[in-house]
């Protein structure tokens, strides 16, 4: 599809109270403001159209429309607002829709929202796809109702837990060996990998993460096990013994070493 700023820059030249400009009409009683200085508000930093899908980041409340932000994490886990970490592994997890948002975005801007709906069907329509059904957002519920379905209201996550991804990792810092210094603290020391990943790709995360001299060694434990960079994790899993879970989260211990030491 194209670029929201083009999709949308023909609908801008309104004012906040959704009339157009040539609209002579009293329905709005109080001062209009022009639709350019709510723009900080309302559009994606990533595209400069407004919001399509809102949807914010947990970590720093951050919003951009969904198709831009997940396209940028497929290359980087920084919000690309205030560069903070939003996930070491998978940043689409801690995604969340504003519906709210969206709704307010709609308002403000006239027609924004039919013509999205009929881009969406064109898209679906020309490629032979079933056209999706619109999300329908459920009446307020009485007190009562509200109480029984607590759970139902918590927001949930854009995306869910891949299965492959079958290993949750603890990686527990140990120390460096006296003269090795320059590098990074690991920021979060959970990781949620698939089975199938070996020691080396755990060292090779260690690495990057820390910004680590290639000249320095990585040694990898579970237990008292000083683990070779061919195992896989499902193998260390299930060959090691309960000491080395916690919570269900395998526990790797790893230290900095100089070579040949």
């Amino acid at each position: 599809m194209e670029d929201s700023f083009e999709r949308h820059q023909s609908l801008g030249a309104t004012d906040v109270c959704g009339e157009s400009p040539d609209d002579n009409s009293d329905t709005c009683d109080e001062p209009s403001l022009p639709l350019k200085e709510f723009y900080p508000y309302i559009r994606c930093a990533l595209c400069n159209g407004f919001f399509i899908d809102a949807t914010t980041i947990t970590e720093c409340l951050h919003t951009f429309c969904k198709s831009c932000i997940v396209k940028h994490f497929f290359y980087s886990n920084k919000c690309p607002n205030c560069a903070i970490i939003v996930h070491q592994t998978q940043p689409l997890y801690n995604l969340r829709p504003d519906r709210q948002l969206q709704d307010i975005v709609y308002k403000m801007v006239p027609y924004l929202e039919e013509a999205e709906r009929i881009r969406v069907c064109t898209f679906y329509k020309e490629r032979g796809l079933i056209v999706p059904k619109p999300v329908v957002v459920p009446a307020t519920l009485p007190v009562k109702a509200q109480k029984h379905k607590a759970k139902d209201l918590v927001p949930q996550s854009v995306f869910t837990i891949p299965p492959e991804l079958d290993v949750s990792l603890m990686l527990e810092f140990v120390g460096a060996q006296e003269g090795i210094e320059n590098y990074k603290p690991l920021e979060r020391k959970y990781v949620r990998v698939s089975g199938e990943a070996t020691i080396r790709h755990v060292e090779l995360f260690i690495r990057r993460k820390m910004e680590l001299s290639p000249d320095l060694q990585v040694d990898v434990v579970c237990g008292e096990h000083l683990l070779e960079q061919c195992q896989s994790l499902r193998e260390v899993r299930n060959t090691m013994a309960g000491n080395s879970l916690q919570d269900g989260m395998l526990v790797l211990h790893f230290g900095l070493v100089l070579p040949g030491q």
